[in-house]
């Protein structure tokens, strides 16, 4: 924004201490960082000058592929959008944590019959964002892929069945759940409610994801068999944007299932797959190769699909998120896939 702006800095350096490539997560607590009506004034100058810098910019007929079509101010309110998300993932571990709203028609969500798995036909199918529209680098280009057939569960795997996988395996249970007696409650928010076998399971890790998965004789899609199967999804119909404060039940939204019959694929939760963060074939960094490009390679594992917590204006099936296998205090769960 500075640059795009010819703006200066407004405090100094101060902008390096939000540099998350500069600054790992367990030094960023100890960095001289704003706090409190500092912060809340500092936000408010940036917020002002943003939209000065806003008002007078060309979004048309420019060369700057920043200003085109508004780029740059799309990226600063995904990002901050997703920042809304990674806020959430701490607050959940805040002690009675109570939400300004939650809106009690997510959970009440009527649940559809249906398979236990839906076929995906082998063919040609269209993988990435177009380059029309707003989009990160890392869906990009669009091109075509060859899929051979197979399964995927219909809904998001259910804490039912995760628990029934850790009875039978004695694997370790997703973050935030905790024995009480015979059953487990979750703590998520600082509250402890019975786990409720009917939702999507939450707070898993790849390795639980993949191990779970193999229990169940199936296996992790991979994520171009994840994005041909959440074909004709819709975000409109889907519990995202952070209302419920937690997942609808599993096969939930059965009148918004992708082209396939499969559903939930956006929103609840995020769903891990076996692909490492690549890049597609043809990939050009952009606006700058330290949102992307630095984190290829096999140490990041690719989730699809948005949670409850993600906003709507963010999803899309293109959209690759990425993480750590070793993450579970993300919104993360996993729906499995047999070959055909």
């Amino acid at each position: 924004m500075q640059r795009v702006g010819g703006r200066e800095p407004m405090d100094g350096e101060l902008g390096r201490f939000y540099d998350a490539i500069e600054n790992p997560r367990k030094t960023r607590n100890e960095l001289p960082i704003l706090r409190g009506d500092q912060l809340l004034s500092y936000m408010d100058e940036v917020r002002a000058r943003t939209l000065d810098v806003l008002d007078r910019a060309e979004l048309s007929d420019t060369e700057d592929p920043l200003l085109r079509d508004g780029f740059i101010y799309e990226m600063l309110l995904a990002h901050e959008h997703q920042h809304n998300e990674t806020m959430l993932q701490l607050l959940q571990m805040v002690d009675g944590y109570v939400p300004v709203r939650v809106d009690g028609t997510v959970a009440g969500e009527p649940v559809a019959d249906g398979p236990e798995m839906v076929r995906v036909e082998a063919g040609t199918y269209a993988i990435g964002a177009g380059p029309d529209g707003f989009a990160y680098d890392n869906e990009r280009p669009a091109h075509e892929v060859e899929l051979d057939a197979f399964l995927i569960d219909r809904a998001p795997v259910t804490n039912g069945a995760f628990a029934e996988f850790v009875a039978d395996t004695g694997a370790e249970p997703p973050t935030y759940w905790e024995r009480d007696g015979d059953g487990w409650v979750t703590t998520t928010f600082g509250h402890r409610r019975a786990l409720d076998p009917a939702r999507p399971v939450v707070h898993v890790d790849w390795h639980q994801a993949d191990a779970f998965a193999r229990w169940a004789g199936k296996r992790l899609p991979t994520e171009l068999e994840w994005e041909a199967a959440a074909a004709g999804s819709d975000p409109d119909r889907a519990n995202l944007d952070h209302l419920g404060f937690g997942c609808a039940p599993a096969g939930a939204y059965a009148d918004a299932a992708s082209d396939c019959g499969a559903v939930q694929m956006l929103g609840d939760v995020w769903e891990w797959t076996s692909s490492d963060f690549t890049a597609y074939e043809g990939f050009e960094a952009f606006p700058y190769p330290e949102y992307s490009e630095v984190f290829f390679g096999d140490a990041h594992k690719v989730l699809r699909g948005g949670a409850w917590a993600t906003r709507r204006d963010v999803i899309r099936t293109s959209f690759r998120n990425w993480d750590l296998p070793e993450r579970s205090q993300i919104f993360s769960g996993l729906r499995c896939v047999r070959d055909s």
